[in-house]
């Protein structure tokens, strides 16, 4: 139980950094940080106790891991890694442009 706390305090730690900051840098971070909640969550929802894993004889009682979750988070991995390398090269070219990373500076310069 406290794991799903620790993921869900996680996410929360995300979610304030996404809000909360003017950094464009800090803001991908954040995000990053609750993508990885999100993917540690999933793994150990897929924990199983008490499961037999199939390709064990009957008489070995186990814990055991789904794999379908598994294969999720490794396809998730990958497209946060694509959403990432979007999110830096639109930050590189709004730097490139406006000189700063501020959110709040480069609201006041748009129009």
């Amino acid at each position: 139980m406290i794991l799903y706390l620790m993921c869900f305090f996680l996410f929360l730690v995300g979610v304030y950094g996404a809000i909360t900051k003017r950094d464009l840098i800090k803001i991908i971070l954040a995000i990053g940080i609750m993508g990885y909640s999100v993917n540690l969550f999933l793994v150990l929802l897929a924990y199983r106790t008490g499961a037999l894993a199939p390709i064990l004889e009957k008489g070995f009682n186990v814990p055991m891991v789904d794999p379908i979750p598994q294969a999720l988070v490794l396809t998730s991995i990958v497209i946060e890694l694509g959403v990432t390398a979007l999110m830096a090269a639109l930050a590189i070219r709004i730097y490139q442009k406006y000189d700063t990373f501020d959110i709040t500076k480069i609201r006041r310069l748009q129009g």
